[in-house]
């Protein structure tokens, strides 16, 4: 190991105030591992706009206590030099039930008061909605949560929200890292708790700050539609995560009283026992849940992740087996029960440029906007925000990813109050004879049957730049249909075919979208640094009066195996 390595190990060793991560690194000293090493002290774990994620364990490469540390000295170091009031508006700070959560929040905590900046604390876990809510219901400056979301159980994350209560975006991100490399470079100062309360610096958020959330859920403008609740039985699971007290709470608040949680699950638990990976998309994780819906024929079966910003839902069939929704359905059933019971003002929604173009299509039909951002909830609801006005006010906006926010009261992703609109829409179909089924079917039938896929392509070392060749090799025509358009949202400009261009009101991003005169569209987005790509297809079957949901998704799925191929055959490899 070369001196300037062996220099830094030391120096980070004697400063790690966790005596599990010297022993880490003292080992890999002894055993003379230079590699995990280097690789360990290889730069540090990026900031960007979803904040910090990353594997616990020791080095800056990693999640880990100091790292925590330093990253809450930056971030309050930025807050102080942008936001002047800054240390009596304060920080609301909570957390997830991982194994290291609670104790990176306090760090978090002791930092930021040790600059006098006042911190809200969550007495207990928290679900990730529930922090949001707090940046705009205590007027903070920020708000951080320590969580890594659905991500296996090494992992922990450091997320961030500005005082609007939504997500950052672009300066703050590099403005953030670059003061956190600034404070690595010094000892972070700390403030002992005790202290801290004594002098008001901290704040312990109590039993009465969740029941503030609970009740703002229960008071919701968009969630009063209470249609006969007891007609729904649905099954939940909170996936070993945070939500199910607060889920069972929201639930019982809005009329719903046979709800059946999966007691396996209930409980915050770090290791997830019972599922291989803690994401409802994941094959296999829904399967308690689903088992539990069957024990008592429930109509639902509905999960949050483990910080419970995200909702999933697996719907009964006739034959009483259940079929999960995909994001992009929930999505569109979503904005279609909502702006159908919406006043004349709320009529803006946004979804993302890899999300199902069906929304769009939906809110155009009931004189509705739909704006389209980049991918990630900190476009959506930043750009909701901006967008809003007092005769277009915002109502909804999702991502494929299952995250959903209904209403303006948290501006990210919220898998509670998603989970009592999701039921309350359920409950008056169902006081019409109705299912989710017969209302997807129903918007299908107005504007076709969309359906959508993604894949993720290797590609060889020698293969060329994607993105270059396919800006200058410009393809007329995709799986035997003429492209009608191309997005480059590099250039945020939309060229047609016939030789017109437009402006795209995105950020500039390396995407290129194409869209198909039969209605179809791919989404090809290059990776920079390696030789991968990413590609988003959709197609729409238009259904016949024949036609059943069954019939026409077969005919979507034959149409998208072969527009697949197609088009990856077409590719440069």
């Amino acid at each position: 190991m070369d001196t300037q390595l062996a220099l830094r190990v030391k120096h980070w060793i004697e400063s790690d105030p966790d005596p599990r991560m010297q022993q880490e690194l003292q080992q890999l000293v002894d055993s003379g591992n230079t590699n995990e090493l280097e690789a360990r002290f290889a730069g540090r774990l990026a900031f960007g706009t979803a904040g910090l994620r990353g594997i616990v364990g020791a080095g800056p490469t990693r999640m880990n206590r100091l790292v925590v540390q330093q990253t809450s000295a930056g971030l309050g170091a930025y807050l102080k030099a942008q936001i002047s009031d800054v240390a009596t508006r304060g920080v609301i700070i909570g957390y997830d039930g991982r194994h290291d959560s609670k104790q990176f929040a306090h760090d978090a905590a002791s930092v930021l008061t040790a600059m006098g900046i006042k911190v809200y604390l969550t007495a207990n876990v928290a679900a990730t909605p529930l922090v949001a809510f707090g940046v705009l219901h205590l007027g903070t400056a920020a708000g951080i949560v320590v969580t890594a979301s659905h991500n296996p159980p090494q992992y922990n994350g450091y997320k961030v929200y500005w005082g609007n209560g939504a997500q950052i975006i672009p300066p703050h991100d590099s403005g953030i890292a670059a003061r956190i490399d600034s404070a690595s470079t010094a000892k972070v100062a700390l403030l002992d708790a005790d202290k801290a309360k004594a002098t008001g610096l901290l704040v312990m958020l109590e039993d009465d700050f969740y029941d503030t959330y609970r009740q703002g859920v229960n008071q919701a403008g968009v969630l009063q539609n209470h249609t006969q609740p007891n007609s729904v039985s649905l099954a939940y699971t909170a996936m070993h995560g945070v939500g199910n007290e607060m889920a069972l709470n929201v639930l019982k608040d809005a009329g719903f009283t046979k709800v059946y949680s999966v007691a396996e699950q209930a409980e915050p638990d770090g290791d997830f026992p019972t599922v291989n990976f803690p994401n409802p998309e994941e094959k296999g994780a829904m399967d308690m849940v689903i088992a539990e819906a069957k024990k008592h024929n429930a109509m639902l079966a509905c999960a949050n992740d483990p910080d419970a910003d995200r909702f999933a839902v697996a719907v009964r069939k006739d034959d009483g087996e259940y079929q999960m929704l995909t994001g992009d359905q929930v999505g569109v059933l979503f904005g279609h029960y909502l702006l159908t019971h919406a006043s004349e003002n709320e009529r803006l929604t946004c979804t993302t440029i890899v999300s199902s173009s069906l929304l769009s299509k939906v809110a155009q039909s009931l004189k509705a906007t739909c704006r389209t951002t980049l991918t990630g909830f900190k476009w959506l609801t930043n750009v909701g925000m901006s967008e809003e006005t007092d005769d277009n006010r915002f109502l909804f906006a999702y991502e494929e990813a299952l995250g959903y926010t209904v209403g303006s009261m948290v501006w990210d992703k919220d898998g509670l109050s998603a989970l009592v609109a999701f039921a309350q829409l359920t409950a008056e179909l169902a006081s019409q004879g109705q299912t989710i089924w017969d209302r997807l079917e129903s918007i299908y039938r107005e504007q076709g049957f969309h359906l959508n896929a993604q894949v993720s392509i290797a590609l060889k070392p020698t293969t060329p730049n994607i993105g270059a060749y396919l800006r200058e090799n410009p393809p007329t025509e995709i799986a035997g249909h003429n492209v009608v358009s191309v997005d480059d949202i590099s250039l945020a400009k939309r060229f047609f075919s016939d030789g017109t261009v437009e402006e795209v009101a995105l950020p500039a991003s390396d995407v290129l979208i194409y869209r198909l005169e039969n209605g179809a569209r791919v989404i090809v987005r290059p990776s920079g640094t390696e030789p991968k790509i990413k590609c988003y297809y959709e197609v729409v079957e238009s259904m016949s009066a024949d036609d059943s949901l069954e019939s026409a998704q077969q005919r979507a799925q034959i149409e998208m195996g072969r527009f697949i191929e197609a088009h990856q055959a077409a590719l440069p490899h």
